[in-house]
């Protein structure tokens, strides 16, 4: 398995559990999450993510994410996120630190165009 599939498998273990030890797992202390590449600042630092992770429970999404492109610094993944009324298509980025945690995150998603 590569850093890139260990890094999104244990994500996707995070994100379903909400478990703040495998949220610590994924990051480290001084990294950015970018929910947004065009955001003013991103949620800066372990602590801070730790506490957005905790106050983004949502509802049960169904998702589904695989590694497009990786190598020892970054990572591209796409998947799709359903939340049942809204559905989402990704492009995340991962930018890893030597320890394979993410220093850098950065998320892409879109919601389907609207046909009319």
């Amino acid at each position: 398995m590569t850093r890139a599939q260990e890094w999104l498998d244990g994500y996707l273990r995070a994100w379903r559990s909400y478990d703040e030890a495998e949220v610590r797992a994924l990051f480290t202390d001084d990294a950015e999450y970018w929910f947004r590449p065009n955001d003013a600042e991103p949620t800066r630092g372990i602590e801070a993510i730790v506490e957005m992770w905790d106050s983004d429970r949502g509802d049960d999404p169904q998702f589904d994410f695989e590694v497009l492109i990786e190598d020892d610094r970054l990572a591209i993944m796409k998947g799709h996120v359903d939340y049942g009324e809204k559905h989402y298509t990704n492009m995340w980025e991962v930018w890893f630190a030597p320890d394979g945690r993410a220093q850098k995150f950065v998320e892409w998603w879109m919601l389907p165009r609207k046909r009319g």
